[in-house]
């Protein structure tokens, strides 16, 4: 067989003639039904731009980069032209297909001068993107604007803010270090996001269940408050509300270990069978009431559901890095004890903050995981208590020792986990 091989000029104007072609491609099918002549660019012309871009491009050096940048001028002032005729002509201001031009001119020379992969790779997104158009818009409708600003305040906190912060240890021994406390800040805005998200997009006819199940990811206690609301308003409610408010407290579990997981691996290997353990009782008692459930109503997502802002963000860092210094000072001035009751206290407020803090806090210590499991483990019992405190408060009789009592179970199954390791 013949080993034959293209010159790399050659090469190169293929691939941008070949770049032209995948989007001119959808640029033509898109106008398809369009008069000969009345579109302003489709199949043939896209790919002569980038077949153009390909040329400039491998002109000699000697010429410099004048023929490319002129080609860019004379090709950008043609599109102008073609836009205003076509505003005028049908009221379309759609610049798509002009930018895509330009695209393409820019791809061309890409290949030409030596990247042709990445060129090739290029207009294949950009041909998707295009095509997908409808789509696309049908996303920016399903969005609301609170979403909207969650997501990107999201990006601003991953994206802007956390590569500046310095990868240094503060404070007593070192527990404050901007860089993995706001790295953690960003984990927990990520998942609680995830978890409104899945929630809202999954819709309200799924009922109680997925208000438990999938708000678990945000906030297992807000969840568990709105379903005891629920069930004290309507007693047909019962059922499904308990299936959603343990399925939230399993979620909880696993959110547990997945957090343990990413911060410190050997901690979630011990937190991972009695957490799971526990969760698993409490997803399983969550499917038996649900298979009682009689015909109830869909449920709303509740409203405390809603995608996180700036400044519970902020109020978030604050709260991580004062259960930091409290489970440091606590453990130096009173030891493994110190540390266990802060873990409690904290866990009747948030298990967030006491996961992170004794993950990092007991990284390099030389006992292992065993204090920080531990810790947490109480963590999670306290905050069992304080939605037990909730479904008493704010749900009927039947819900709260229900609740209580596949809370006991739960409990129980954890600790003999535990105890067994």
């Amino acid at each position: 067989m013949l080993d034959v091989q293209l010159p790399p000029a050659a090469s190169g104007l293929a691939a941008a003639l070949v770049a032209g072609l995948l989007i001119g491609l959808e640029r033509g099918w898109s106008a398809r039904d369009r008069a000969e002549g009345a579109r302003v660019a489709g199949l043939r012309t896209f790919s002569l731009i980038g077949l153009t871009g390909g040329v400039l491009a491998s002109l000699p050096e000697a010429l410099g980069g004048l023929p490319l940048a002129g080609g860019a001028v004379g090709l950008s002032l043609l599109l102008a032209v073609s836009y205003r005729e076509s505003v005028r002509a049908e009221r379309d201001l759609s610049a798509t297909s002009a930018v895509a031009a330009l695209l393409t001119y820019a791809l061309g020379a890409l290949a030409a001068s030596g990247h042709a992969l990445p060129a090739l790779a290029a207009a294949v997104v950009a041909a998707v993107l295009l095509d997908y158009k409808s789509t696309l818009h049908g996303w920016l409708r399903l969005v609301e604007q609170g979403e909207l600003r969650a997501g990107l305040q999201l990006l601003v906190l991953s994206v802007v803010v956390l590569p500046l912060l310095p990868d240094a240890g503060y404070g007593p021994d070192g527990v404050l270090n901007p860089y993995k406390l706001w790295w953690a800040v960003v984990l927990l805005a990520g998942l609680s996001l995830a978890g409104h998200a899945a929630m809202r997009f999954s819709g309200p006819e799924r009922g109680l269940l997925w208000t438990g199940v999938l708000g678990g990811l945000a906030s297992s206690t807000a969840a568990t408050l709105a379903l005891a609301r629920d069930a004290r308003r309507d007693s047909a409610l019962l059922a499904p509300a308990l299936a959603g408010a343990l399925a939230a407290s399993g979620m909880m579990s696993v959110r547990i270990v997945v957090i343990a997981a990413v911060l410190r691996p050997a901690l979630a290997l011990q937190v991972a069978p009695p957490l799971l353990g526990a969760g698993a009782l409490l997803f399983a008692t969550a499917a038996w009431h649900w298979r009682r459930r009689g015909r109830a109503p869909a449920a709303s997502p509740p409203a405390r559901m809603a995608p996180f802002d700036l400044g519970t963000v902020l109020g978030f860092g604050a709260l991580l890095a004062g259960v930091a210094l409290a489970v440091a000072f606590a453990k130096s001035a009173f030891g493994d004890a110190g540390v266990y009751a802060i873990s409690a206290l904290s866990g009747l407020v948030d298990v967030d903050p006491v996961v992170v803090s004794l993950a990092r806090l007991h990284a390099s210590d030389a006992d292992g995981a065993g204090v920080p499991a531990t810790g947490i483990a109480l963590a999670a019992l306290a905050s069992l208590v304080t939605k037990t405190a909730l479904a008493i408060t704010a749900g009927s009789g039947p819900f709260a020792r229900r609740l209580a009592a596949a809370y006991a179970i739960a409990a129980l199954g954890a600790m003999a986990l535990y105890a067994a390791r």
